[in-house]
């Protein structure tokens, strides 16, 4: 059996220094996981792929970034 570990990026939109931003796992198969930067061992959010892309669409921002 494999496990997949998620691999944390910040969005490429984030222009905060202060650290207040937050972080995407993208990689892991059918779901987005979403945490806060600061808090990395934290709880993250957890959303289907098209969950997230409608999340995005409503900000107004395409794609996964």
């Amino acid at each position: 059996m494999t496990t997949v570990e998620p691999r944390w990026r910040t969005s490429s939109r984030s222009t905060d220094s202060g650290g207040n931003c937050v972080e995407v796992a993208g990689n892991l198969p059918g779901v987005v996981l979403v945490r806060d930067s600061k808090d990395p061992s934290g709880p993250a959010l957890a959303f289907s792929p098209d969950s997230w892309r409608r999340l995005l669409a409503s900000l107004g921002r395409a794609g996964l970034d």
